[in-house]
């Protein structure tokens, strides 16, 4: 397995007379939680489609797991997993079924796939319903069963679109820790999600793309960061001391007040001193708070300044 387990240099697309990407360049670590974000109609799903050898690139090259997406297609195939927005397994047949029969697929005997269900089932922690059909599963044991299928032969480089969509907060959170197993494994995961807080809290690195471009990438820290650095937050306990904050705060550059919610933020460059004097200034006019904390930018925030694009029309 090489260093980078997904590399793009300038790929680029055309549909007839619409040009779906325009140079795509980022990569992934091997081992690494990538997320791609962006808008609908951005070019992720075009990107994805050329990463897992469904469509062909238009120009400029891409590698999975040290293949050549075009020249080496089958290698390719050979290395990935995929799952999309929606489960792919047999709803009438049971988790464990589902599982031997993507094995025999991949050219596994009857005894090695029988092996191979039952470890996965362990591992998802699907043992207790393995011979329960399918269509009695809740969604997250649904998309727990659907990526086991996808891992039933190991993959280099699995590919994630959505996995959580439609499901509960207690479902995505079950996908959330799969995700992470992922990692531990050695797999690499490229995830696209509507959810920005998932891509926050899963991802390792994140790729922004918009109008078939890639506008940002890095950490999700570093994308904070970009987009602004951290503030310092004032909540008083009576609302209506709002802008009595915000007259004794006014020396601060960038001061932001908030009376519906009830807060002042002001940009704080040197962290714990500007909360020091945040403070000091709150206290000489005897206001009671309710919390002041520093606080960085979130995903959301720094996805709409990227894009221009509300948080709820991110789609995939």
């Amino acid at each position: 397995m090489p260093d980078l387990a997904i590399q793009l240099d300038a790929v680029t697309k055309r549909f007839g007379d619409h040009q779906a990407l325009r140079g795509i360049t980022f990569s992934a670590p091997a081992g690494s939680v990538l997320g791609v974000l962006g808008p609908n109609g951005a070019g992720k799903t075009t990107t994805i489609n050329i990463l897992s050898t469904l469509t062909q690139p238009s120009g400029g090259t891409a590698t999975v797991a040290g293949f050549d997406v075009v020249k080496q297609a089958k290698r390719v195939r050979a290395a990935i997993g995929l799952t999309g927005q929606y489960a792919a397994v047999d709803e009438l047949l049971t988790g464990r079924e589902n599982l031997v029969l993507f094995a025999r697929l991949r050219g596994m005997s009857r005894r090695q796939a029988r092996e191979r269900a039952d470890e996965m089932l362990a591992t998802f922690s699907l043992s207790d319903a393995g011979d329960k059909r399918v269509t009695t599963y809740s969604g997250g044991m649904r998309r727990r069963v659907d990526i086991a299928c996808g891992l039933v032969v190991p993959p280099a480089v699995v590919f994630l679109d959505e996995p959580t969509t439609g499901l509960d907060p207690r479902s995505r959170r079950e996908v959330w820790d799969l995700v992470g197993s992922l990692s531990e494994q050695g797999i690499t995961t490229l995830l696209t999600t509507q959810y920005l807080e998932e891509a926050d809290a899963l991802s390792d690195g994140i790729v922004v793309i918009d109008r078939g471009q890639v506008i940002a990438d890095g950490t999700p820290e570093e994308l904070k960061n970009k987009v602004g650095g951290t503030f310092c937050q004032v909540t008083p306990t009576n609302l209506a001391d709002v802008p009595r904050i915000a007259t004794a705060l006014a020396g601060f550059d960038g001061l932001e007040t908030d009376e519906d919610g009830g807060t002042v933020s002001v940009p704080a460059p040197d962290g714990v001193a500007t909360l020091t004097d945040v403070l000091r200034r709150v206290n000489d006019i005897g206001v009671e708070l309710n919390d002041v904390s520093l606080r960085k930018p979130s995903l959301d925030q720094v996805f709409f300044t990227l894009t221009g694009v509300p948080v709820q029309d991110a789609g995939a």
